[in-house]
């Protein structure tokens, strides 16, 4: 097919969505006749400063300003920042100002890392020459087996705490609570406590506590979570944004250490497999994604590919927040299921909630029903294409693969086709999928946040 007047071969397409361009293949495509060097940096909190260098064709326009600015939109939700620089061509760097301007099409990303690194959003144009100095900074967390530690793991719909001395652990539990639909920040306080009480009784002493928690965390401060979705800006300002930090000091002034809970799942990964480079995906209520390096440290990276683009069709699906179209959220999430279980013929009841909807295709799964066996295999072939991308990135060794559309005989039909379209259409990525044991995936991300 011929996209943007660039040719693409596509040898497996999904069979729920035959008009799935996967991003991989448009850019490898692409950047064969693509030669003038262009770099993209991205600045972030710190001073810290990723560079990816890459090339245009410098005569298509069309598709240098796709290729760009979608790179750049993956930049952003990988590494986070207020400031991105084009070098080297001024004219991307125009059209990249307008697109991440502040009432541009993507002003919902402008927005969000202001908020996020509490600083405006900005874009500039450099020459090649003059491109800033890549500084990154790994955190050296994780691994910390010595001592008496408390490990929490704050979930939407339940929360885990452990307790961990010399890395066992000597006592686990899982407590239900509500924390997505509570609007009062003190519920959400009392709890965390709570369970930092409860672990810290199993003990003789706390040396360290450690936190995996969805959302996005800078300096151990909450500054985007859908666990308080419901606290009022003022709220979350006055109590959300230290939360953990003034909770960690109802037990002792000892060292704290709050992760995102992607972070923390692929820090458990390269626990259980003793190996770092390891890229986790979790695929429930959105996709959520963390990453650990291969020398075992959470970079500070957002790693938020939920909106990251995946599929360059330019009729894809629209994410409701973002209001961008193609992103991994519609396709690796309960959210993808139920676009394609509709797309298959299913009915699903429209009272129901997603959770509900993602169980209903997978009871129709296990009573035999093809449909639902599609809803899967399509899944997995969106799976099969978004890696190669992900890997073009991040150049991982491993990819840990769980959540609920995980679960069961779905999970193993979604491996299993992602696994064929690798082997065929992208034989040159060497990476390896794995599903972490039963009672990883049960306390696990609570003994890994304990290592922090």
């Amino acid at each position: 097919m011929n996209y943007l007047g660039v040719e693409i071969d596509i040898k497996n397409t999904p069979i729920l969505d035959r008009q799935f361009i996967p991003m991989s293949l448009f850019c490898k495509e692409y950047l064969k006749s693509a030669k003038k060097p262009v770099s993209i940096c991205v600045e972030r909190n710190g001073g810290m400063c990723s560079v990816y260098d890459t090339f245009i064709t410098g005569e298509n326009e069309a598709a240098d300003r796709f290729y760009i600015e979608r790179t750049v939109k993956f930049l952003l939700w990988m590494k986070g920042g207020y400031k991105v620089t084009i070098c080297g061509d001024d004219g991307i760097a125009a059209y990249i100002k307008e697109q991440y301007g502040a009432s541009g099409k993507r002003a919902f990303d402008n927005t969000f890392m202001a908020r996020v690194y509490e600083h405006p959003f900005e874009t500039e144009a450099l020459a090649l020459t003059d491109k800033p100095i890549e500084n990154e900074c790994p955190m050296q967390v994780g691994g910390n087996q010595k001592g008496c530690r408390i490990g929490f793991d704050a979930g939407g719909s339940d929360r885990k705490v452990s307790a961990v001395i010399d890395g066992e652990a000597v006592y686990s539990e899982e407590v239900v609570w509500h924390p997505k639909v509570t609007a009062d920040p003190d519920y959400h306080y009392n709890g965390i406590v709570s369970a930092f009480k409860t672990a810290a009784e199993k003990m003789p002493r706390v040396d360290a506590i450690g936190v995996s928690s969805a959302g996005i965390y800078i300096n151990n401060r909450t500054m985007v979570a859908s666990l308080f979705l419901k606290v009022s800006p003022e709220d979350f300002d006055g109590k959300v944004k230290d939360i953990y930090i003034r909770a960690a000091k109802e037990i002792d002034d000892v060292p704290l250490c709050v992760v995102n809970d992607g972070d923390v799942t692929a820090l458990a990964g390269a626990m259980e497999l003793d190996d770092g480079s390891v890229l986790g995906i979790a695929m429930g209520t959105s996709e959520a994604v963390g990453y650990v390096d291969e020398n075992g440290c959470v970079t500070g990276w957002l790693n938020e590919l939920a909106f990251a683009p995946v599929d360059a069709n330019k009729n894809a699906m629209e994410d409701e927040w973002s209001g961008d179209i193609g992103c991994g959220v519609k396709y690796f999430s309960q959210d993808g299921v139920i676009k394609l279980a509709l797309n298959a013929g299913i009915a699903l009841d429209a009272a129901a909630t997603p959770g509900e909807k993602l169980k209903a295709v997978q009871g129709m799964l296990s009573d035999g029903d093809s449909r639902a066996a599609d809803v899967f295999r399509s899944i997995g072939c969106y799976l099969g294409h978004t890696l190669p991308y992900y890997w073009s990135f991040y150049r991982f060794r491993h990819v840990l693969l769980l959540g609920r559309v995980m679960s069961g005989e779905g999970g193993n039909i979604i491996i299993e086709t992602a696994k064929a379209v690798l082997a065929e259409e992208y034989p040159d990525c060497g990476f390896n999928l794995h599903i972490p044991d039963e009672q990883n995936r049960r306390i696990g991300q609570s003994v890994a946040a304990a290592s922090l």
